[in-house]
């Protein structure tokens, strides 16, 4: 039996690559730092943690007897759109590697891009543009949308009925659900699914839902909703935080982008009214797990938040992870 493995399922590690001064991060480097250090500390609580890093002073306060550390250059440090992707395939993990060209050319990716190939043993890659963020699954059924997999910097000429084929014969997927609607004012993936709609088990999918008719999203976003209320799945809406923003742009804030590692959640909050209400959702959602909140409003300055920056892996490390 072969599958693409759901985020719920038992994981080993998961993946950081911390920002330097030559990210953009630069801007707030310290505070971004925190935010890393913050993250990599509430997961290496119940599982090992992968701290990939360029410059040795970042690594100064990670100090944990579950972290791991890898050197490696890097441009910037998205792990979900660009660490490997895992797949169960006859009983075993197989690690797949995919091109990750910057979102579409957006922003420099050489180095992101080599970065699996550099740190993992054994890893199978293809001349495709796909990012983590860009999908998402409950094992069976894969979740994306039009606007990223389609968009003309990624996989063009390829239609959207060979985009699917690939993705059903690569990922191990029975059915490819295909958003056409639904974006974050800030965005800059083509609204990747991971900040709008994910499962949360086998059966149901959260998305982000726009109360507010004079919200710019609030048009968009129904339109995906009553895309979703096609499927056969139980749906719960998220709220919408209120507006955030930085240097006179408006922030991608969503409770979407969280993370679920064994036995816990990593949800990002923003200081917003909205927080207390999706704490409550994903306690009930999730009654096994432990629901941590983590401050995401450094990250969303870089336009992306808690599930952006990790990459969670099946594999025991040291069978993986090239000396």
């Amino acid at each position: 039996m072969s599958y693409l493995i759901p985020q719920w399922h038992k994981q080993t590690f998961i993946q950081l690559v911390l920002p330097h001064k030559n990210t953009d991060w630069s801007c707030c480097l310290k505070e971004a730092l925190q935010t890393f250090r913050e993250i990599a500390y509430a997961i290496a609580k119940y599982q090992k943690v992968l701290i990939c890093y360029q410059d040795k002073k970042s690594i100064k306060h990670f100090k944990h007897k579950n972290f791991i550390f890898k050197k490696v250059n890097n441009n910037d440090t998205w792990a979900r759109d660009f660490g490997a992707i895992s797949i169960k395939k006859n009983n075993k993990i197989q690690l797949l590697d995919f091109v990750f060209n910057g979102w579409g050319l957006k922003y420099p990716a050489n180095l992101d891009n080599q970065i699996s190939r550099k740190i993992f043993k054994k890893i199978k890659s293809f001349n495709f543009v796909l990012e983590g963020g860009s999908i998402d699954t409950n094992g069976e059924v894969l979740l994306t949308n039009t606007q990223c997999l389609l968009e003309p910097n990624r996989n063009y000429p390829l239609s959207q009925k060979q985009i699917e084929t690939f993705l059903k014969k690569t990922l191990k997927v029975k059915k490819v659900i295909w958003l056409n609607h639904g974006f974050l004012e800030g965005d800059d993936t083509d609204s990747h699914i991971d900040t709008l709609a994910r499962f949360v088990n086998k059966d149901t999918i959260v998305y982000m839902k726009c109360y507010d008719s004079a919200d710019i999203h609030y048009d968009a976003l129904n339109k995906m909703e009553k895309e979703l209320q096609q499927t056969n799945y139980n749906l719960i809406p998220l709220p919408l935080p209120q507006p955030i923003h930085y240097q006179s742009r408006r922030l991608p804030a969503t409770y979407v982008n969280f993370l679920i590692i064994n036995n816990a959640v990593l949800l990002p909050t923003y200081n917003q009214p909205s927080d207390k209400e999706a704490i409550t959702i994903f306690k009930n959602l999730f009654p096994n797990r432990k629901i941590i909140p983590i401050d995401a409003t450094t990250l969303i300055k870089q336009h992306g938040s808690i599930h952006c920056i990790t990459k969670e892996y099946y594999t025991p490390i040291d069978m993986i992870l090239k000396s």
